[in-house]
């Protein structure tokens, strides 16, 4: 129970959906979501191929507590071979779309293929077929496609992920938007979607979600909820969002400026959760309007905005006028001190651009903020940017900038690129802030030392989502300490995130809470220690399929700033990321070898051979 049991497999080169059974043994080792899609992924693909070509394959998969009542059981994961990375893509989403599709009795849509023309995916509950989207809805920006796609079903409630004009055009950190404003984000899952010509996928659900035992889940739903609702880590996220992390990393000096040539902004105060709900002088009304929920969410940390109307951006544009998807903590660094822009209003404008067209909002502020520093010594100017300034702290480049990178136009292609890919093209990849081509998020790993090495070792290239050194890191934690944390954290990740859970419940949730819930939902003997393990086998699994994919143990490094460019200010002043001495106790609290590959010991513990 709790899975439907049940996969929709979508050929688009022959033009055929096909329900199948979804293979439950694989299921009870890596769970669903992030896990299950990944063994799918493995065992469907050539880890070798081209990440745009018709042999990788795209799987949206969701958890057994995706669309039950578990607080926050609205997630969904996309997996792939990443366009941005060239390693595996676990892109996990909010919103209604992910519990739509188990609404409509799916766990999950596995992907091959090309199509030989644009088309669209239209899921009602057991009916699923391939329509045409030439003419319709390609070429369309998310916003449009999803109205389009309601109009022509006459149906208000089907949810619809989809790619904007960036997917289309293969910006190699495209993503899927769906809910308009709800993103499986990083590694550029929208343009493998964009190369298969797949425009969306529109769901429709009505048959619900069994639980196996719904006494035993509501007792344990109703005993988290009772953890989770009255704390004040609950109450935070639904008054300020994710963006009062601005204020943390600005005072502890880890907030990443100017191309993380910095770590503290000098314009925090005008763009962080203090100002977003400040009354303008314009019109007396503040950026923020609302909070937001997802499916089954007791948070709300969503944030709903509305810009200045007498903002260059939007005058005599009607459209971003409107209340749309607010600013959270990683676009407003990104999109912020990443670019040296303190204007909320142009960062409120790029996030709904971003949105809109489908773009990454951290990958596209990180390559923005390269590109500035590429024009600032000389590697670029306007012969190559088209006239554009690209000066650090220009509210003008960044509108400008990610306009051209959402329709990929002009020096906007250059831009759609990732970082790692201009830099290269430009003679200077010392100045993109990669892992693996996937860029930084908002955390500088010099102040920030068990984030470095979570960066670092992440499957899917810098990110701020596969690890929880937080509060050992702010705390002030030893190096000695930090391998043991990323590395416990990074399983107990794994296994939330192939649940169907969010991660936010988990500042005052453990694994315990998950695996109570799990089992009750389920059955099988679900414990914490087994989600633990199942965790470390999910980030094995995905280690395995990057070494088989080319990628080795040199690609688990940093940036040379970061490593040999020591911190001018903050509470890291002088330091470097001391990846040296904490990535050799990593491997080896993995069971991996020198070269950073599972031993066979390790894959017999695991049960994976």
């Amino acid at each position: 129970m709790a899975w439907h049991e049940k996969i929709l497999r979508v050929d688009l080169t022959k033009g055929t959906c096909q329900a199948e059974p979804l293979n439950m043994e694989w299921a009870a080792q890596y769970i669903g979501s992030r896990g299950l899609a990944s063994k799918y992924l493995a065992a469907e693909m050539d880890p070798k191929a081209d990440p745009l070509s018709p042999g990788n394959v795209l799987i949206f998969a969701t958890g057994p507590l995706t669309g039950t009542s578990a607080a926050t059981g609205g997630r969904y994961t996309v997996v792939t071979k990443g366009a941005l990375t060239n390693a595996i893509a676990c892109s996990n989403s909010g919103g209604y779309w992910g519990g739509e599709l188990r609404l409509a009795g799916w766990d999950m849509v596995l992907v091959t293929g090309k199509s030989k023309k644009p088309v669209y995916l239209n899921i009602e509950d057991d009916k699923a077929e391939l329509l045409d989207a030439k003419g319709f809805v390609w070429g369309q920006s998310v916003w449009q496609t999803e109205a389009l796609i309601k109009e022509r079903h006459q149906d208000p409630r089907i949810r619809v992920a989809s790619i904007g004009r960036a997917g289309e055009t293969l910006a190699r950190y495209a993503c899927i938007v769906n809910d308009l404003d709800r993103a499986a984000g990083r590694s550029g899952v929208g343009a493998v979607m964009g190369s298969k010509n797949l425009k969306a996928i529109a769901v429709r659900g009505t048959s619900g979600v069994q639980v196996k035992d719904a006494d035993a889940f509501h007792a344990a739903v109703t005993a988290a909820r009772a953890k989770l609702d009255p704390s004040d880590d609950r109450a935070g996220l639904a008054a300020s969002g994710t963006i009062s992390m601005l204020d943390i990393t600005q005072s502890f000096g880890s907030l990443p400026t100017r191309n993380n040539r910095d770590v503290q902004f000098e314009g925090t105060d005008k763009i962080g959760a203090a100002a977003m709900v400040a009354k303008r002088r314009s019109d007396g009304q503040p950026n923020l309007i609302a909070n937001k929920a997802c499916f089954s969410c007791t948070i709300g940390c969503g944030r709903v905005s509305k810009m200045d109307p007498s903002h260059f951006a939007v005058k005599g544009n009607k459209r971003y006028k409107e209340a749309s998807g607010g600013l959270e903590y990683e676009s407003i660094y990104a999109l912020g001190p990443m670019v040296g822009v303190d204007d909320i209003d142009a960062a409120t404008y790029a996030n709904y651009i971003c949105n809109e067209e489908g773009m990454d909002p951290i990958s596209f502020g990180s390559t923005l903020a390269a590109a500035m520093e590429l024009y600032d010594v000389g590697a670029i100017g306007d012969k190559e940017t088209g006239g554009l300034k690209l000066e650090f702290g220009s509210a003008e480049a960044l509108v400008k900038g990610v306009e051209l990178a959402g329709l990929g136009e002009g020096f906007g292609a250059d831009l759609g690129l990732g970082a790692k890919l201009l830099c290269e093209k430009y003679g200077k990849p010392d100045l993109a802030m990669v892992v693996k081509g996937q860029e930084f998020p908002g955390y500088d790993g010099r102040s920030m030392q068990g984030m470095a090495l979570a960066y670092a070792t992440s499957n899917r290239g810098a990110c701020h989502l596969k690890a929880d050194p937080y509060g050992d890191d702010f705390d002030g934690g030893p190096i000695e300490g930090k391998a043991e944390i990323v590395y416990s954290s990074q399983n107990a990740v794994a296994a939330v995130d192939s649940s169907g859970l969010c991660l936010f419940p988990m500042a005052v949730w453990d694994l315990g809470d998950v695996a109570s819930q799990l089992e009750a939902a389920c059955g099988g003997g679900w414990t914490a220690e087994r989600l633990a393990e199942t965790g470390e086998r999910i980030w094995n699994l995905e280690r395995r399929f990057n070494l088989d994919a080319g990628l080795s143990a040199k690609d688990d490094t940093l940036p040379k700033r970061i490593l040999k460019e020591a911190l001018k200010s903050g509470s890291g002043k002088g330091k470097v990321a001391e990846l040296d001495k904490m990535l050799p106790a990593y491997y080896e609290m993995r069971g991996w070898d020198d070269e950073g590959v599972p031993t066979t010991q390790t894959l017999q513990r695991l049960s994976m051979l």
